[in-house]
């Protein structure tokens, strides 16, 4: 709804923006945000009294039984203390930044000679204020009425004739930036600043990704606001905005169709534990906290892992040709499973040896999934049994024989050793034995691969951590075998009741539930056992989604893009990424299994064209290093200038000390972040460095800085990130564009730029 608050004409003001007019203007605005801040004070109390008043009822005689009445009493308690504690939440985390923009706009109404102008203010933040009147004092961004702050331009201004930024800490305003939309100002509009939007890049980088709604410019606005259905593509070269774009698309998704969304969950993908901790905060700052948040290393439950693979492991166990491994191994015998079946049942000896095993094995899978079969194992293996026999014609022989078979205890226990419930995860174990890796991948892997292979997985057991490319294998791996069936727990005495979830989040204290002392068989996890490390919790089935966004799509493999499609096979897609930027190298496979994963949905894409993070110069520099190699990059255009180029220097023979002296330098420089970015070669020489200038120094790899930024950066032998690296010359690109302000390159003895 369009806000009707209206101002009047006042007086003039002088042309020249004064430094006591800036501040008048602070204090106009700092009045406003105070009368926003008051009315939130008061829906909070008012939630509190919802709140209080939702504990008083359901108030129940505890006579032992509850009738209907009572029973509509705790529903409505449990209703009205929920979205009380939900409100309260979203008041109190919206409190940073609540009023970001203001709108100025003239109206014209009537035409001819009784024509006039009326001023209309609205202002645009987190989350929608009304007063006791229930008039607008703040319209929630992603609202219709919130749509010109962002989409206006001087050749469409959609009625604005001033857009303004706040900037504030906490509730306190510290500065306005203002976008004129008309040629000349009215005479009582007074104009401050540069334009938000520069203003905004000129700031340095805190260790959170800023959200930035409010400089978010119309083509971005465009992509955020598109339909919901299908698949969104957002592309474009380093620092235009994909990122940030893509995360305000989920939270104005989250709030045009909340029913769907917020029902449905929306997962977001990105490159790493790094990357989500650095975007952690823009969504919730935006009002959403229905948004699951993943590193790619952490989508399987159970599994979150940061350790890369080296570059032809990666590739290999990204690759879909070892689907045909994985399946064999997830088919075949497992290891220390009895080869043989000896019992006697009703009267008769039974021996079937391990290519009988085998056959009903093979028969079984062929039709379920292995953890989802111990009874069509068991009748199988009952029919094979009775084959054994060689007696025809008996039927009466056989019904009885079967039915013998199907509680003898024999066989109970020959079952769980031979069909166990096998954990996704042990199945990659098993293949730590390279002659059990060359059986199951004949003529789908040469001999050095499978080596390869088993290396990996041997060098899993021995750190007690999974690779980030292991994730996608226990997930295909999990999707053959099926869930762990657990055993089924003793039933419970009647005085018992079912362990209910802690409602104590919600204020409810009344019923506390029954806890079970722990079994004497439930694991425990030791930190010095690194195989029990590797299988700690439990791999369940994937949860779907009702929308899908990943960041950095053009890293994912083919193996990521299936493992990510089962989380989405009734979702809606947000994709972004940059070819130019791919650690991937086989890009026709990757896009095949992408394919597959989005279906026939409709597709958009969106093109961010202008790279707002880097200076001209530094990104020039990156710009020049790419076009070697990759001619046709997206290169979008940089929009800011420094004045200052990308210093070089030899890493020299000691190559600690260069990196000092370049970071103390740069830290002289700039206020904020500073990442020194080395190749594994001279990670270890390069560890010192970390924490200094009071922690605003972070030493980290290339591949660890995809979707960050900082306010400088130091990039240590840009040729060797080049060759250890799985993209190439693609994974430097990325590594020489993530400085805002300043960038040193050190140049390695064997190699220039």
């Amino acid at each position: 709804m369009t806000s009707s608050n209206v101002e009047t004409r006042g007086a003039a003001v002088p042309d020249a923006v004064t430094e006591q007019s800036v501040t008048e203007q602070i204090a106009i605005e700092q009045a406003h945000v105070d009368r926003v801040h008051s009315e939130l004070e008061k829906a909070g109390r008012r939630a509190d009294v919802v709140h209080a008043e939702g504990l008083a009822r359901g108030q129940i005689v505890k006579s032992g039984e509850v009738g209907f009445e009572e029973a509509a009493g705790l529903f409505e308690r449990d209703a009205l203390v929920f979205h009380a504690a939900k409100r309260r939440s979203a008041l109190d985390t919206q409190y940073e930044g609540l009023v970001f923009g203001r709108l100025d706009l003239d109206h014209e109404h009537g035409r001819g000679e009784r024509s006039r102008t009326e001023r209309e203010v609205r202002y645009i933040g987190r989350l929608g204020v009304r007063d006791d009147d229930y008039e607008p004092l703040v319209i929630d961004w992603r609202a219709p009425a919130a749509s010109p702050f962002y989409q206006a331009t001087p050749a469409q201004p959609m009625s604005v004739v001033r857009r303004r930024v706040l900037r504030s800490r906490g509730a306190t305003v510290v500065g306005v930036e203002d976008d004129l939309m008309v040629p000349e100002p009215p005479d009582d509009i007074v104009v401050v600043g540069d334009g938000a939007l520069m203003a905004a890049l000129t700031r340095s980088r805190g260790a959170r990704m800023r959200d930035i709604v409010a400089t978010i410019q119309a083509h971005q606005d465009e992509a955020i606001r598109a339909p919901a259905r299908g698949v969104t593509e957002i592309t474009g070269g380093p620092g235009t905005g994909k990122t940030v774009v893509a995360l305000h698309r989920a939270a104005y998704l989250l709030y045009s169709d909340r029913r769907r969304f917020e029902s449905g969950g929306i997962l977001v993908v990105g490159p790493s534990g790094a990357y989500t901790a650095y975007i952690e905060r823009v969504l919730p700052s935006l009002g959403e906290d229905s948004v699951v948040l993943r590193a790619v290393g952490g989508v399987v439950d159970a599994v979150d892992t940061e350790r890369l693979d080296p570059p032809d492991v990666a590739r290999l166990k990204g690759t879909t040709r070892i689907r045909k491994l994985l399946a064999a191994a997830a088919r075949g015998r497992v290891p220390g499973a009895p080869t043989e079946l000896r019992v006697m049942v009703a009267g008769h000896a039974v021996r079937l040896d391990s290519r009988d095993l085998d056959r009903v094995r093979a028969h079984v899978l062929r039709q379920h999934q292995r953890n989802l079969a111990v009874p069509a194992a068991r009748a199988a293996l009952g029919e094979a049994a009775w084959a054994s026999l060689g007696i025809t014609g008996e039927r009466d022989a056989k019904v009885a024989f079967l039915d013998r078979w199907e509680d003898h205890l024999d066989i109970d226990g020959f079952l769980g050793e031979w069909w166990p419930q096998v954990d996704p995860r042990e199945v990659l174990l098993w293949l730590a034995d390279a002659e059990l890796v060359r059986r199951h991948a004949h003529g789908s892997l040469c001999a050095d691969d499978a080596d390869r292979l088993a290396t990996s997985f041997r060098c899993a057991l021995d750190l007690g951590t999974w690779s980030v490319a292991d994730v996608a294998l226990i997930d295909d791996v999990a999707a053959k075998l099926g869930p762990v069936q657990e055993e089924p727990r003793e039933e419970r005495g009647f005085y018992e009741i079912e362990e209910l979830e802690d409602l104590g989040q919600y204020g409810v204290t009344e019923v506390q539930p029954v806890r079970e002392p722990a079994h004497d068989s439930d694991p425990v996890v030791s930190d010095e056992d690194p195989r029990a490390r590797l299988l700690a919790g439990r791999v369940g089935r994937p949860e779907e989604y009702a929308h899908v966004l990943i960041d950095e799509a053009q890293d994912l493999s083919p193996m990521q893009w299936r493992m990510i499609g089962r989380r989405g096979r009734h979702a809606s897609w947000t994709v972004v990424g940059d070819a130019a930027q791919a650690s991937w190298p086989d890009q026709p496979e990757a896009e095949a299994a992408r394919e597959e994963a989005f279906g026939g949905q409709p597709r958009r894409s969106f093109r961010m064209a202008t790279n707002y993070r880097n200076a001209r110069e530094i990104f020039d520099y990156a710009a020049r290093v790419v076009r070697r190699e990759v001619p046709d990059a997206d290169i979008p255009e940089a929009v800011r200038e420094t004045g200052v180029s990308p210093s070089e220097a030899p890493l020299g023979a000691d190559p600690l000390a260069a990196a000092r002296h370049a970071v103390e330098s740069l830290a002289d420089e700039v206020e904020g972040s500073l990442a020194v970015i080395t190749p594994a070669r001279w990670a270890a020489a390069m560890a010192p460095l970390a924490g200094l200038r009071r922690g605003r120094v972070v030493v980290t790899d290339p591949m660890s800085t995809k979707g960050l930024e900082y306010d400088a950066t130091v990039v240590v032998d840009p040729a060797a990130i080049a060759a250890e690296s799985p993209g190439g010359v693609r994974v430097l690109y990325v590594a020489l564009t993530r400085a805002a302000h300043r960038m040193a390159v050190l140049v390695g003895s064997d190699a220039a730029l």
